[in-house]
C-alpha cells in the first residue's frame, strides 16, 4: 500500500493542486487523508470524495496549464526564427523541448481524468435516466479553454461557496463534539469529509483549516460576482465569527474581515451586516498595536467598503453632507482615535476615510468629533493630505447648511497657524511654512476660501499680511513668494539681479523674447487678451490692498536704509502689483493703489534723512524696474515701429554691410574672378577637405549670381561641372559624408549653388544637360520593391538617410521647387513621379517627411499634389504628420490660402479620430481671422460626423450670417437649441468650473497642463452667446422665448441655498445670460427683462458662495460692451477699460466689502456625549472603577488614573470587576461616546480579563438592553423647537436619536460641567467624567 498519493502525476512533472481546506478548493485529496485509505479503495475514494464540480476545477487547472505551455512553445518557435547566438539558441531549443514534453504530459493527464469521469458517470447509482458522456476524452481545444478561463460555472461556484460555509460552520462547532462522535457519519457531505476533526484536531490545525477555507471562499467571490449577490451576508458572518474572536490568530481575523468585505455588494447587504453585532470586534481590532497591522489593514478596508457601498448619498435636491453613513458612533470614534494618533501607520488612510464621510454625513462627523480631528490634521497633519483636507473644508464652507458646523473666525483659521506661529522657530521651520502657504494659496483661490477669509473685516488675511511686519522673522520670503504665486506674477529672468541690487543696463533682450516677437506676427489670439483668471486677480489685488499689503511692504523698506535682498524682493512685489493693477483694475481704483501715499510721504520727509533715503530708494527701484521691463520684454501688441536705439539695430546694420559686399562682388573684373576661382582649389584637387570653403561660399553667393560670370564658369573653365561632380551620388563623395553639424555646411553650399544656377539661363540649361538629377531619380528607383535587380545598399536606405548627408538632397530639390523653371526640371526628370511612389512606401516616413518638409508650395502644381497624397496616405502616422505640417503652414502664412484650407477640410473626414481632432484644432485657430472664417463657411463643409469634436468649429460658423444660414438650413440650430436648453448648459458650467480650478490649482499634474493651455482662461464659446452675435440669431432667440425662461428662473431661484440641482441650473442660466449680454445685439435682451439688477442682488446676497463667484464672472461678461459697462457703472460696478477706452471684459465692485461679506452664523456642531443613558453601577467599587476610567479621558489626570486602576486590579475586592461582562460593557460604552486617545483605548481593553468571542458579544448585547435607562417624560419637552429627526436607514450599529449640545471650547474640561440641569431626576449614570479624582492623597 502506498504511503500517500504523490504530489506529481506519474507521467511527469505536472503539479496537481493540493487542498487542506475541506476538499472544496480544487478537488484533490489531502495527503493526510489518503494515508488512511487502503490501496484497493482508491477508485472508491475518487468517486466518493470528488464531486463533478471538483473534477471540473481539476480539468480547468489542467487546461490553464496547457495554455501556458502552448504560449511558451509558440514564443520559443518565434525566437528560433530570429538570428541568435549559439548559447541563446541552445537555451531556447531546450525550453522548446521541455514545453513540448509538458504539453504531452498535460494532455495525457486530461485524457485520464476525462476517462475516469466518464467511467464514474456510467456506473452512477439509481440507474439515472440522464444521458451520460461516453465519447472521446475531452480535448483541450482553444474554444473550450477560452470559455473556461473567462468564467466559472455559476452553479458549481455556488455549490463550492455553500460547501465552504458549511465547512466553516462545522469547524466552529468544536465545543459540541464528543469523543464518540469523532468519525464522520456516512452522510457527511463531500466538502466537509476532508476537514480536520474538530473534536481531535489542535487549535492551530483548526485555525489553519479556517483560514484556507475562507481564502478559498474569497477566491470564489472574486471570480463570481453573481455568487456574492446570492450569498446571505448574515450566514457568512455567522460562519466566520469564531475567526474574529480574540483567541483566533491575527491572520484568521484579517481573513475573516476580508471575506466579509468581499461579501458586501449593495446597501441591503450592508444593512444585514449591521444586524450582526460586529461593532465591538471592529473597535477592538482598531485599538490593537502595530504588531497587528495585517488585521488593522483589513478592518479599515472593511469600514471603507461599508462607507462606499452602504452610504446613502444626498439626493440631487438636498444639500451637500446630508447623506447617511451606516457606521455606529462606537466604530466612528475608534476610526477617529486612529486618525489622530501620530504614530499609527494607518493615520493617513483613516484621515482620508473621515474626509469622505465628512462630505456624505457631516452631522455624524460633528457629533463624534471628527471635524475637530480633521481641522488639527489640516494644521499639523501629513503635508500630502493638506490639499485634500483644504478642498473638503472649502466645499463645506460653500453651502450655508454645512458651514454652520464650523465656528466662524476660529475653525478654518487653524490652517494659518503654520504662518502665524513661525516667529522664533528659525530656518528649520521653513519647509512647514511653505506647506502652510500652499494651503492658504489654495484657499484664497476659491470663492468659499476667499470669502471665508474676509470674515470679521478680513481678520485672517490681515493676520498673514501682518507677519511681514515682524523684522526678526527670517522666513518672510516664503510669505512674499506666496503673494507672487497668488497673483500669478512670473518675475522676469533678470529679477534675481534686481534683488541682488545689480545694475540692469547690461541685460539685453533675450533671444527667446525676440522669437516671441516674431511669433506675434502670426495671426494668433492677441497676447494681451484678458482672462477670467485676470478678473479674479483684480479682486484679489483689491482685497489685499484693502487688508494693508502695500503698507506692510512699505514697513519692510523702512527696516534698513541700506536695503537688503528681502526689502528689494518686497520692492519687486510692489512694482509687479502696481503693473498688474494698472492692467486689470479700472483707472479710478488703480490710481488709488498707484498713489502709494506712505512711500511718497517717506520720500518727502525732509526732517528725517533716513526716511527720505528709504522712500526715494523704493520709488527709484520701482521706476528702474518698470523702465527695464519695458525695454527688455517684447511689446505685447504685435510689431512696433523700429527705433534708432533699438536693440536689433546692430543686427540690421550688419545685414546692410553684407548686402553691400555682395553687390560689389557681383561687379568683379575678369582677373579678380579668375583668381577667386583658383583660390577655391576646386580646379586643383578633388579632395573637398583641401577646398577653401569661405572663398567658395563668397564665390557662389556673389559673382556666380551674375549671368555673365556663370556662363564663363560653365563654358570656359568647366568649373561648375567639376564642382557639381562633388554632389553626384555615383561619385560617393558628398553623399558618403557623415551627417554632422560641421559637414552640414556642404548641404548649404549645394543649395546655394543650385540657387545660383537657377538665376541665369545658362545655369538652367546646364541642369537640363547635367546628370545630377538623373542620378537622383535612379537612386529613388532603387527603393521600388518591384525592381528586377535589387541593390544591396540603396542610395536612400534608412541608414544612409539618417547617418550621411544623403538627406541633404531633399533640401537641394526643395530649392528647385521654389521656381517655375525648377519645377519644369523636376517634371522632366520624373522626380515628382518618384515622390508619388515614396508616399506609398511602407515604413519609410523619413523619406516622406524629407519630401514634404522641403518642397515649396507657393506654385500650384505637383508639389501640392504630393502634399495631398501624403495627407491621404494609407498609413495613419503619415497622415497625422502631414496634417500637423499643413497646420504649421497655415499658422505661419500671413493669410491662409484657399488651397490650404481645402486640404485641411479634407482631413476632417479622415478615418482616424486623432487626425480629425488635429484638423479641427488647426481650423479653429485659423478661423480666428474673419476672412478665413468667411472662406471656410463658403466652402460649406459637413461637420455632423465629428460629434463633440466639431462643436467649437460649428459655433465659429454660427457667428457669421452666411454660416448661420447654412446651419439653419441643415436644422442644426433647432436641434442644438433644445440640447443646450436641457443638457449642454449644465455641461458648460461643469466644464468651465473644472478648467478654472485647474488654472488656479498648484497641484495640477503635467497631463492637465495641456488642458489648461487649451483653455487659456478665456471664456469658452457658448451657443447662446454666439447666436446673439448675428441679427438672425437674435431673431431665432426671440422667437423661441428661451431668454424669458432664463430671466424668470433667475428671479425665482436666485437666492436658492440648499437644492443642489437648482443651484447648478441657476449657474448654467447665469452663464447663458452673461454670454448673451457680452454681445452688442444680445444686451437689449437683458435690458428688456431688467435682469441685471437681479444678478447684482444674487452677487451680493446669495448664501452659496460659488453662485456669487459665477455672478462676478457673468457681470464681467456683461461689461465687455460699452453699453454694458455704462449700465453696470450706474450700479457701482466699474469696468476696466483699455488705453483706447474700450471695455476689456473685466469688472469689479466699487464697494468690495459688500461683495465679499458673508452673514455671520451660529455654529450648530455638537460633539455630544451619547444620550442613551445606562443605569449607574450598583456597588461603590464599580462606581470607583468607572469614575477612574472617565478620568482617563482627561489628559491632565490620566496618568494618576491609570496608576489607580492598576492598583485596583491587584486588590482582591476589585478583581471580580475586571472580569465582569457588565462592567466591560460600561467601559466600552464610555469609550464609544467620549474622546479617548488610542493608547488609552488600548489600555482600557487590556484592563479587563475578558476575551471577545461569540458568548461575550451575546452578553454585551444583553447588557446594552438591560442597563439602558429610558429617557424621562420631561426631557423631550425641554427642546420643543428642535425638528424631529429625519428617519434614516438602519446603520452599521443602529444609532439612537440625539439632540444637539453645543460643543464646549475645551475638550478636557468636560469633566467639570455635569448634572447641574437635571436635579429633579433620580440618580442616573452620566457619561460625562465626574470631578471626583482617584489616586491623589
Amino acid at each position: 500500500m502506498p504511503a500517500a498519493v504523490p504530489e506529481h502525476s506519474s507521467h511527469g512533472s505536472l503539479p496537481i493542486p493540493q487542498s487542506t481546506d475541506g476538499g472544496t478548493s480544487n478537488g484533490s485529496i489531502t495527503p493526510t487523508l489518503v494515508q488512511s485509505v487502503p490501496t484497493q479503495s482508491w477508485s472508491t475514494v475518487d468517486t466518493a470524495f470528488l464531486p463533478d464540480t471538483d473534477r471540473e476545477s481539476q480539468l480547468q487547472f489542467l487546461s490553464d496549464q496547457l495554455k501556458v505551455e502552448n504560449r511558451i512553445k509558440e514564443g520559443a518557435e518565434n525566437l528560433l526564427q530570429m538570428p541568435l547566438n549559439d548559447a541563446l539558441k541552445s537555451q531556447v531549443e531546450s525550453e522548446l523541448a521541455t514545453a513540448k514534453k509538458k504539453i504531452q504530459i498535460i494532455q495525457k493527464s486530461m485524457e485520464s481524468f476525462s476517462g475516469r469521469g466518464s467511467r464514474k458517470r456510467s456506473v452512477d447509482s439509481n440507474g439515472s435516466s440522464k444521458r451520460k458522456f461516453t465519447g472521446k476524452p475531452l480535448q483541450p481545444t482553444d474554444g473550450w479553454r477560452e470559455e473556461g478561463s473567462e468564467r466559472d460555472d455559476f452553479r458549481s461556484a455556488m455549490h463550492q461557496a455553500n460547501s465552504a460555509i458549511k465547512a466553516l460552520l462545522l469547524l466552529s462547532r468544536q465545543n459540541s463534539y464528543r469523543p464518540n462522535s469523532s468519525a464522520p457519519s456516512p452522510s457527511a457531505s463531500p466538502s466537509t469529509s476532508t476537514l480536520p476533526n474538530p473534536a481531535t484536531a489542535t487549535e492551530a490545525e483548526l485555525s489553519r483549516a479556517r483560514i484556507e477555507t475562507m481564502a478559498k471562499l474569497i477566491g470564489i467571490l472574486q471570480r463570481n460576482l453573481r455568487v456574492r449577490y446570492e450569498l446571505d451576508v448574515g450566514e457568512v458572518v455567522h460562519a466566520v465569527l469564531p475567526s474574529l474572536a480574540d483567541k483566533a490568530t491575527k491572520q484568521a481575523r484579517a481573513t475573516a474581515y476580508r471575506l466579509i468585505r468581499h461579501a458586501l455588494v449593495d446597501s441591503h447587504s450592508v444593512r444585514r451586516l449591521g444586524e450582526q453585532h460586529l461593532d465591538w470586534y471592529i473597535v477592538k481590532s482598531l485599538s490593537r498595536d502595530n504588531k497587528h497591522t495585517v488585521e488593522k489593514e483589513q478592518v479599515i478596508k472593511l469600514i471603507r467598503a461599508v462607507v462606499d457601498i452602504g452610504s446613502e448619498r444626498h439626493s440631487p435636491h438636498s444639500a451637500i453632507g446630508s447623506g447617511t453613513v451606516p457606521l455606529s458612533d462606537a466604530v466612528m470614534r475608534a476610526v477617529i482615535a486612529v486618525a489622530e494618533y501620530p504614530e499609527d501607520p494607518f493615520k493617513p488612510i483613516c484621515v482620508q476615510t473621515l474626509i469622505e464621510i465628512l462630505l456624505i454625513d457631516i452631522e455624524l462627523m460633528a457629533r463624534t468629533g471628527g471635524i475637530r480631528v480633521l481641522l488639527h490634521a489640516l494644521a499639523e497633519g501629513p503635508p500630502e493630505m493638506a490639499p485634500l483636507l483644504s478642498t473638503a473644508f472649502l466645499h463645506i464652507v460653500d453651502s450655508p447648511k454645512t458651514r454652520a458646523y464650523l465656528h466662524p473666525g476660529t475653525d478654518l483659521e487653524i490652517a494659518l497657524s503654520g504662518i502665524t506661529d513661525a516667529y522664533g522657530k528659525g530656518f528649520d521651520y521653513k519647509e512647514k511654512m511653505k506647506g502652510c502657504t500652499r494651503i492658504v494659496s489654495s484657499m484664497l483661490r476659491t470663492w468659499s476660501g476667499l470669502m471665508y477669509c474676509c470674515l470679521n473685516d478680513m481678520t485672517a488675511i490681515r493676520t498673514v499680511i501682518d507677519c511681514l511686519r515682524i523684522p526678526s522673522l527670517e522666513t518672510r520670503e516664503v510669505i512674499l513668494d506666496m503673494f507672487f504665486d497668488l497673483l500669478n506674477i512670473r518675475p522676469p529672468e533678470w529679477h534675481r539681479a534686481f534683488i541682488d541690487g545689480k545694475r540692469l543696463t547690461m541685460y539685453r533682450r533675450s533671444r527667446q523674447s525676440a522669437d516671441m516677437g516674431k511669433q506675434a506676427s502670426i495671426p494668433h489670439r492677441l497676447q494681451d487678451t484678458l482672462k477670467l483668471t485676470d478678473q479674479y486677480i483684480a479682486l484679489l489685488i483689491l482685497v489685499f490692498s484693502k487688508a494693508g499689503l502695500l503698507d506692510a511692504l512699505t514697513s519692510m523698506f523702512e527696516e534698513s536704509s541700506v536695503g537688503s535682498a528681502l526689502s528689494r524682493k518686497a520692492t519687486l512685489l510692489m512694482a509687479e502689483i502696481l503693473q498688474k493693477a494698472n492692467r486689470v483694475l479700472p483707472l479710478s481704483i488703480a490710481a488709488k493703489i498707484q498713489a502709494l501715499p506712505r512711500v511718497f510721504k517717506l520720500a518727502s520727509d525732509y526732517n528725517d534723512n533716513e526716511h527720505r533715503i528709504v522712500g526715494s530708494s523704493a520709488l527709484s527701484a520701482i521706476d528702474s524696474f518698470n523702465r527695464h521691463r519695458s525695454r527688455l520684454e517684447p511689446a505685447m501688441k504685435g510689431e512696433t515701429r523700429p527705433r534708432a536705439n533699438s536693440v536689433e539695430d546692430a543686427v540690421r546694420r550688419g545685414r546692410q554691410v553684407e548686402q553691400a559686399k555682395l553687390k560689389t562682388s557681383m561687379q568683379m573684373d575678369d582677373k579678380a574672378f579668375q583668381t577667386l576661382l583658383l583660390d577655391t582649389q576646386v580646379m586643383l584637387t578633388k579632395d573637398h577637405t583641401r577646398w577653401n570653403f569661405d572663398t567658395l561660399q563668397e564665390l557662389i553667393d556673389g559673382p556666380l549670381h551674375n549671368p555673365k560670370r556663370m556662363e564663363e564658369a560653365i563654358k570656359v573653365s568647366r568649373y561648375i561641372r567639376k564642382l557639381m561632380s562633388f554632389f553626384y551620388p555615383s561619385n560617393h563623395r558628398f553623399c558618403d559624408l557623415p551627417n554632422t553639424k560641421a559637414n552640414y555646411r556642404w548641404v548649404r553650399i549645394g543649395c546655394a549653388l543650385l540657387d545660383a544656377l537657377m538665376a541665369s539661363p545658362d545655369g538652367i540649361r546646364f541642369l537640363h544637360e547635367d546628370e545630377f538629377l538623373g542620378q537622383l531619380v535612379k537612386g529613388f528607383a532603387q527603393l521600388d520593391p518591384l525592381t528586377p535587380t535589387p541593390v544591396p545598399d540603396p542610395l536612400f536606405s534608412k541608414k544612409r538617410v539618417q547617418e550621411t548627408l544623403t538627406c541633404g538632397y531633399f533640401e537641394m530639390l526643395g530649392i528647385l521647387s521654389k521656381q517655375k523653371e525648377g519645377i519644369e526640371l523636376l517634371e522632366k526628370f520624373k522626380l515628382f513621379t518618384a515622390f508619388y511612389h515614396l508616399t506609398e512606401l511602407r515604413s519609410r516616413e523619413d523619406l516622406i517627411k524629407g519630401v514634404v518638409e522641403n518642397l515649396d508650395y507657393s506654385i500650384d502644381g505637383h508639389s501640392r499634389i504630393v502634399l495631398s497624397k501624403a495627407l491621404t496616405s494609407v498609413y495613419k502616422h503619415v497622415r497625422h504628420y502631414a496634417t500637423n505640417y499643413l497646420g504649421g503652414l497655415i499658422r505661419s502664412s500671413q493669410t491662409a490660402n484657399a488651397w490650404m484650407l481645402r486640404l485641411l477640410l479634407t482631413q476632417l473626414y479622415d478615418p482616424m479620430p486623432e487626425v480629425r481632432e488635429l484638423a479641427v484644432r488647426f481650423l479653429e485657430e485659423a478661423c480666428e481671422s474673419t476672412d478665413v472664417l468667411q472662406t471656410v463657411v463658403e466652402m460649406q463643409p459637413t461637420l455632423d460626423h465629428l460629434g463633440e469634436v466639431g462643436h467649437p468649429l460649428l459655433l465659429k460658423f454660427l457667428s457669421t450670417p452666411t454660416g448661420f444660414r447654412f446651419l439653419y438650413a441643415a436644422d442644426y440650430i433647432d436641434r442644438e437649441m433644445e440640447l443646450w436648453l436641457n443638457e449642454r448648459n449644465l455641461h458648460y458650467v461643469v466644464h468651465i468650473e473644472v478648467f478654472l480650478s485647474k488654472a488656479f490649482s498648484q497641484n495640477a499634474s503635467e497631463d492637465d497642463d495641456a488642458d489648461v493651455l487649451a483653455f487659456e482662461g478665456i471664456v469658452p464659446p457658448h451657443f447662446y452667446g454666439v447666436m446673439a452675435k448675428t441679427e438672425l440669431g437674435c431673431e431665432v432667440l426671440q422667437e423661441k422665448g428661451h431668454f424669458a425662461e432664463f430671466a424668470h428662473f433667475i428671479r425665482r431661484h436666485g437666492l436658492e441655498s440648499e437644492d443642489q440641482e437648482v443651484i447648478l441650473k441657476l449657474k448654467s442660466v447665469l452663464w447663458a445670460v452673461g454670454n448673451i449680454g457680452a454681445t452688442e445685439r444680445g444686451l437689449p435682451f437683458l435690458e428688456e427683462e431688467e435682469i441685471i439688477p437681479a444678478i447684482l442682488e444674487i452677487a451680493e446676497q446669495s448664501l452659496v458662495l460659488s453662485v456669487r463667484g459665477t455672478c462676478f464672472f457673468v457681470l464681467g461678461l456683461i461689461s465687455s460692451t460699452p453699453q454694458g459697462s455704462e449700465i453696470l457703472d450706474d450700479y457701482h460696478w466699474e469696468a476696466t477699460l483699455s488705453p483706447l477706452g474700450l471695455p476689456t471684459g473685466l469688472c469689479v465692485p466699487v464697494d468690495v466689502d459688500k461683495f465679499v461679506s458673508i452673514p455671520h452664523w451660529d455654529c450648530v456642531a455638537s460633539e455630544s456625549a451619547d444620550d442613551s443613558r445606562i443605569s449607574p453601577p450598583e456597588s461603590d467599587e464599580e462606581l470607583e472603577v468607572m469614575t477612574t476610567i472617565y478620568n482617563l479621558a482627561n489628559t491632565v489626570i490620566a496618568n494618576a488614573a491609570s496608576r489607580s486602576l492598576t492598583k485596583m486590579k491587584s486588590k482582591p475586592e476589585y478583581r471580580h470587576i475586571f472580569s465582569s461582562p457588565t462592567m466591560f460593557y460600561r467601559a466600552l460604552h464610555t469609550i464609544s461616546s467620549q474622546k479617548y486617545r488610542l493608547p488609552v483605548r488600548r489600555y482600557i481593553f487590556d484592563l479587563f480579563n475578558i476575551d471577545l468571542d461569540v458568548d461575550v458579544i451575546r452578553q454585551l448585547s444583553e447588557c446594552a438592553i438591560s442597563l439602558r435607562t429610558p429617557l424621562t417624560a420631561e426631557e423631550p419637552a425641554r427642546e420643543p423647537s428642535e425638528p424631529s429627526p429625519v428617519e434614516k436607514p438602519p446603520t452599521f450599529r443602529p444609532r439612537p436619536v440625539r439632540h444637539h449640545v453645543i460643543e464646549s471650547d475645551e475638550e478636557e474640561s468636560d469633566m467639570e460641567e455635569e448634572v447641574t440641569a437635571k436635579k429633579p431626576r433620580a440618580p442616573v449614570m452620566s457619561l460625562r467624567p465626574k470631578s471626583r479624582i482617584i489616586g491623589f492623597s
